[in-house]
């Protein structure tokens, strides 16, 4: 058996990383934007139910954008794990798309993919306490 071309998995690692750190920063951003449309509903006076559709909107937003993160996450552990046994660990270098297409669900199961990350705690605090906030403000205000 061959080794992995070890040159070609830590190019692919290397690129890899560097695009789940941009997902991280993407996620952030869309947060903090839910932050600022937050305060800007609330300054608005917008009716609760545009003002929830909003922060709806980004909070799927973000769950696909860490479901794209999440998928080269996976990929990365996958050189990580081949890199360190030295053994052709089904790793062959730039095999991103070919490896989740042959494992893509289907509509069904990508949404449902988008739903358990919408669940995540990291990626549902901030909305969910925004819309809790924004409910009692237009409740109480």
């Amino acid at each position: 058996m061959a080794l992995p071309d070890t040159n070609a998995l830590g190019h692919e690692w290397a690129i890899l990383q560097n695009n789940h750190e941009r997902y991280e920063n993407a996620g952030l951003l869309i947060k903090l934007t839910g932050v600022v449309l937050f305060v800007a509903c609330l300054a608005l006076s917008l009716d609760v139910i545009i003002a929830m559709l909003l922060m709806l909107v980004l909070w799927v937003q973000e769950a696909m954008v860490r479901t794209s993160q999440s998928r080269l996450g996976q990929r990365i552990v996958r050189i990580e794990q081949a890199l360190a046994s030295g053994t052709p660990v089904q790793a062959a270098p730039y095999q991103l798309h070919s490896e989740w297409l042959a494992t893509r669900p289907g509509l069904g199961g990508l949404l449902a993919e988008y739903g358990r990350n919408m669940l995540r705690p990291t990626i549902a605090f901030p909305y969910a306490a925004l819309m809790a906030i924004t409910v009692l403000w237009f409740l109480f205000a």
